[in-house]
């Protein structure tokens, strides 16, 4: 049985997630921000016979997250999610999202898939050397914006008034390296909650490449985030950036899928066409 969440059922909504913390990232920072009725966020549960919640499904603006550890009705989020005519993506693990996407009516658009990685003990984190790496402040944002807009391969949209007011509500964090008066090497969490972080942002000036900064800022990041408790998780697509975060102790969880699709206005205008 398929129904909507609420606040009621946050308890047993967190018994699912919690164990799986890294997995659903982004379902718990949304939960812990927005709740369970706004106008942009909802969520639905999937219950077993014997009532027990085994999968959730997270709406957030025109995109879906579902997640379930184990067998849930796929079919039944595939129709929630057709009756979104506003819907344009879904994305998750990849086990979860394959057994759902052959019961969605909208037309795939794209996909992407990604390699999802976790760490959970500092045990492999490099930890020595670290007397260089710097914590950033809200004043030295600003330099960092100047560092990655400095890497070609570095891709973002964000701006540094969306790195401060994060910096500011908690949800990321920078460390870096400085050397000739500038920051050459940074690594940042996002989309932070009570549970786990995202590592993003791990850059490093090329001229100053190949002299362990990037592994030496991330190190430091990781020790510290998991030092209060939570699990860290990334994405990536490079086997070779792949070969360092597993130096460190991540380890790949399975792959992390983003599905796009037409909405139902492009469907329905190449309808009238043919």
């Amino acid at each position: 049985m398929i129904r909507r969440l609420t606040e009621e059922d946050h308890h047993q909504c967190l018994f699912l997630l919690t164990p799986y913390a890294a997995e659903n990232l982004f379902i718990i920072g949304d939960i812990e921000a927005f709740g369970y009725d706004q106008p942009f966020q909802k969520l639905w549960g999937d219950y077993s016979e014997n009532g027990e919640l085994r999968a959730v499904l997270l709406k957030y603006e025109k995109n879906y997250i579902p997640f379930a550890p184990g067998k849930f009705d796929a079919k039944g989020f595939g129709e929630i999610i057709s009756s979104d005519t506003e819907f344009i993506m879904m994305s998750g693990l990849k086990h979860v999202t394959s057994q759902i996407q052959p019961h969605i009516s909208h037309s795939c658009r794209s996909s992407r898939e990604l390699f999802y990685a976790k760490c959970d003990s500092v045990s492999q984190l490099a930890l020595d050397q670290l007397d260089n790496v710097q914590i950033a402040t809200l004043q030295d944002l600003d330099k960092i914006h100047t560092l990655h807009q400095g890497i070609d391969e570095f891709e973002t949209g964000e701006t540094v008034e969306e790195k401060k007011r994060n910096q500011e509500k908690g949800v990321s964090r920078t460390y870096y390296i400085e050397e000739d008066g500038k920051p050459v090497s940074a690594a940042s969490t996002a989309a932070e909650n009570s549970e786990s972080a995202m590592v993003v942002g791990v850059c490093t000036l090329h001229a100053y490449k190949r002299q362990g900064y990037a592994t030496q800022c991330t190190s430091k990041l990781c020790y510290d985030v998991l030092s209060e408790g939570k699990v860290l998780c990334l994405f990536y697509d490079n086997p070779e950036a792949g070969t360092i975060y597993k130096r460190i102790g991540f380890q790949d969880i399975e792959k992390w899928m983003m599905i796009s699709f037409e909405t139902q206005s492009v469907i329905r205008s190449q309808e009238a066409r043919t």
